[in-house]
């Protein structure tokens, strides 16, 4: 069992959630009351977006992430479809623009205006019309741009590409027609080359999604799943559904071999659905309660035991639906790791909730900030649609790694010297005097720094402004390009950083070498 692990060193054993305090949540929101199983909340550092009630069609409201305290009754709602919206998600490369589908059987992509909505946005960017019935899921491809996934209750996936002028796309570039029931989740490994999906016949299946084919199913009876969730970086599928007795029950399968589980773990015999979700940064894995007010977190591993119980966070306010906040807009300074945004519609209120590492120091605390998935694609939608795989850029979360603010160069690390040509170095220059051979400290601070020197012809110069090339690269003339540039320099200073301490290290090297030379010749 995993409730009660014996003696195990975790830097996140202490992990505890914090409830925002009241004016720092959003109060007087008109949630939803469909009794749809999705989360009906999406987060991204900008804004938070969550369904609403609304008569004669669907409508959700689009809030600015810092606008806080008690909503205007009046305020204006993204009001375009027919039917109830069933599901929203925010694009991952783009915060001002998110998708949604309905019980009209359409998938709409709206453009968010950076300014305070004023009035009620009608008409999206574009429309997807390829379901004949209600449309209940959608799901942003991880690393490629524009490429969206949906699913409806006509059983079948279908995939799109968005990089397209015209305004309504009518033909998919895929039809998965895998299902014989109405698909409950869809999950995407670390590169978006597979597709894990739970469906209502209670099957979990592994989806090559660009072939159409099903690599695994699994027809373990005795657990039925509602949802799926991937966890890339360790190769494994989580599962939560209910057993044969009706229990809430968790799952831990190996992506490899679906035909039996590696865990399976009894919960409680609440009637609500669980759902996941899992931190590939920390390894840490949470599932919440639907109808209750209760945040479990667990650690996983690679190896046995695989599942590692925590803590659990308590609330006596049920929850509809969860929102989560990506790493990029997080609390770094107060050691803040994931970040919830709880709906709870008997009051009308998002609270948000803060998973918080304690630590005394208040400096940024590395070891739990590895580096994270950024806003920016690896891949362009042709380029996945033409078979290429490529796990997400990795950005730091370091708040000092921001715009440089001047050109930085550096040659490429060479090789270090080996021993026997720094012994013919010092044959010819004679044996090394002895004010020489001191600490190793006091040879690194002689180290002077290595100039760089580029001669370029006049006509090839390269005008530069803050590290960019104005001709190539133009200064960025909205926030978001400015966004995305920022993100693309905080990748630039994550490569020049290894650079240095590939540097540092054969520097380090080096003097070693030295140092068994000078004792080698003074031996003699």
């Amino acid at each position: 069992m995993s409730w009660h692990p014996q003696y195990r060193s975790s830097k996140f054993r202490h992990v505890y959630g914090k409830a925002a305090s009241k004016d720092k949540c959003y109060d007087g929101v008109p949630i939803t009351h469909n009794v749809h199983d999705n989360h009906f909340c999406t987060v991204n550092p900008h804004f938070i977006a969550v369904v609403t009630e609304c008569a004669g069609g669907g409508a959700f409201v689009v809030i600015p992430i810092q606008q806080t305290g008690k909503l205007d009754p009046h305020y204006p709602k993204v009001c375009g479809h027919k039917g109830n919206v069933l599901d929203i998600k925010w694009n991952p490369f783009n915060d001002f623009v998110i998708a949604s589908c309905s019980e009209d059987a359409t998938v709409k992509i709206w453009d968010i205006p950076k300014h305070l909505l004023t009035t009620n946005i009608t008409s999206p960017k574009k429309e997807l019309l390829g379901h004949v019935r209600k449309v209940g899921l959608i799901e942003w491809h991880p690393t490629a741009n524009n490429i969206l996934f949906s699913s409806g209750y006509d059983y079948k996936i279908m995939i799109w590409n968005l990089d397209t002028k015209e305004a309504v796309i009518s033909n998919p570039v895929k039809i998965l027609d895998a299902h014989r029931d109405v698909v409950l989740s869809m999950s995407f490994n670390t590169d978006g080359s597979l597709l894990a999906t739970a469906c209502r016949d209670k099957k979990i299946r592994l989806i090559d999604p660009r072939a159409g084919t099903v690599l695994q199913e699994a027809t373990y009876k005795p657990h039925k799943a509602n949802k799926v969730l991937f966890l890339g970086n360790v190769k494994k599928l989580f599962s939560t559904g209910t057993s044969q007795w009706n229990n809430r029950q968790i799952a831990l399968w190996d992506q490899n071999d679906l035909s039996v589980p590696l865990l399976e773990e009894d919960l409680d015999g609440s009637s609500g659905l669980l759902f996941p979700f899992y931190d590939s940064d920390t390894r840490m894995l949470y599932v919440v309660g639907k109808g209750d007010g209760n945040i479990r977190y667990y650690e996983i591993n690679p190896e046995k035991p695989y599942l590692n119980y925590l803590m659990e966070y308590c609330s006596h306010l049920p929850q509809k639906g969860m929102g989560i906040m990506p790493k990029r807009g997080l609390e770094v300074s107060a050691c803040e790791i994931f970040r919830f945004y709880k709906l709870i519609p008997t009051k009308g209120l998002i609270e948000p909730i803060s998973m918080i590492v304690p630590r005394r120091s208040e400096s940024y605390q590395e070891d739990i900030y590895p580096l994270t998935t950024g806003a920016q694609p690896a891949l362009t939608a042709q380029e996945w649609l033409n078979g290429v795989n490529k796990g997400p850029l990795l950005v730091s979360l370091r708040p000092s790694s921001g715009v440089v603010n001047s050109l930085l160069q550096f040659v490429e690390p060479e090789p270090a010297m080996k021993t026997t040509d720094l012994r013919q170095h010092q044959s010819r220059r004679g044996r090394m005097p002895l004010e020489d051979m001191q600490k190793p400290n006091e040879i690194k601070d002689r180290r002077k720094p290595l100039k760089v020197e580029e001669k370029l012809p006049k006509k090839e110069q390269m005008y530069l402004s803050n590290g960019f090339d104005i001709f190539e690269c133009p200064p960025p003339k909205s926030e978001n390009e400015l966004l995305q540039m920022f993100y693309r320099q905080q990748e630039e200073i994550r490569r020049l950083r290894e650079i240095i301490i590939q540097r540092d290290v054969q520097i380090k090297h080096m003097e070693l070498e030295l140092i068994n030379l000078c004792t080698d010749t003074s031996s003699y």
